[in-house]
């Protein structure tokens, strides 16, 4: 972290500045916890400079977590190559590596804090999940999804936002297990739909035939059929 190093910036550059210090802090408390004064200590100048880049904390809560909804939304990101459940396994890896890393702000991003219920706030949140959204369809192939589709990947988009906040709460299960989980969680959500769609059945069909034995989909599947016997 930049502390009490004085150098003059162009108005950008010590926004930018300004952003990443910020972030940094509220990646390791609630951003309701840290002071424009630290901020300002961190970044190296004084507090009324803060107020000459961003006139208020919220502003620069807003700045700080469009960034973070930024990289958040990139980890979605996944070359259409190889089998889905590994695709998704990746994801999900990467999804975590966020997570870990910017617990408070994380939390902040997805409950919101100073900024609650602004819509700035809500729209960030919005894109996050909009970006997954839109990489899970395609990589299901899928430009105008059926209802039930449209259901599913949105209610697993729930599953695993709910599930990483209540993993910051202690982690008590291991973090690698929670990745498998929700893959697995996102397979079955497709099974117990498809049963209902034959549009759907199709799909999964095809989604499982591409599947590698030791693959997470398959493991999922071997695991129910132990279960079953």
């Amino acid at each position: 972290m930049t502390t009490g190093v004085r150098r003059r910036m162009g108005v950008e550059e010590r926004r930018e500045q300004l952003i990443g210090v910020a972030l940094e802090l509220f990646s390791g408390r609630s951003p309701d916890d840290v002071s424009i004064d630290e901020i300002a200590s961190a970044a190296g100048i004084s507090r009324p400079l803060v107020y000459h880049y961003f006139p208020g904390k919220v502003s620069l809560y807003e700045a700080a977590l469009k960034r973070a909804a930024d990289d958040l939304a990139d980890r979605f990101t996944e070359p259409r190559e190889g089998p889905l459940g590994l695709r998704l396994l990746r994801v999900m890896r990467r999804f975590f590596d966020f997570v870990d890393a910017h617990g408070p702000g994380f939390s902040a991003l997805m409950r919101g804090g100073p900024a609650v219920g602004s819509t700035t706030t809500n729209a960030l949140v919005d894109s996050v999940r909009q970006v997954a959204y839109d990489q899970l369809l395609s990589h299901l192939g899928v430009q105008d999804p059926p209802a039930r589709l449209d259901l599913v990947v949105r209610s697993w988009i729930s599953l695993a936002e709910s599930t990483a906040l209540l993993w910051l709460d202690g982690r008590r299960v291991p973090r690698a297990e929670l990745e498998v989980q929700l893959v697995h969680d996102f397979a079955a959500l497709l099974a117990v739909a498809a049963a209902q769609d034959e549009e759907l059945t199709a799909l999964l069909r095809g989604v499982f035939t591409a599947e590698p034995a030791d693959g997470p989909f398959a493991d999922l599947l071997g695991r129910l059929l132990r279960l079953a016997s």
